[in-house]
């Protein structure tokens, strides 16, 4: 997910990503920890994609907030 996609989504977008990914996150440290994970990579590339979401929601607030 590059950071052009993530500014270009809706709040209730964000959301809903943030979830799913928090979601997959979940399901793949337990696949780390029983040996079972194939793709190793993927944990990091999630941690990043949730980082820019979060970043993003952050600037929106922000904006928001110094706009009032």
């Amino acid at each position: 997910m590059k950071p052009v996609d993530v500014r270009a989504m809706t709040e209730d977008q964000l959301k809903d990503t943030l979830l799913k990914l928090k979601e997959e996150q979940f399901k793949l440290r337990f696949q780390q920890a029983s040996g079972q994970m194939e793709n190793t990579a993927r944990y990091g590339q999630i941690r990043r994609d949730i980082a820019r979401i979060q970043t993003v929601q952050t600037e929106r607030k922000s904006h928001v907030e110094q706009g009032s």
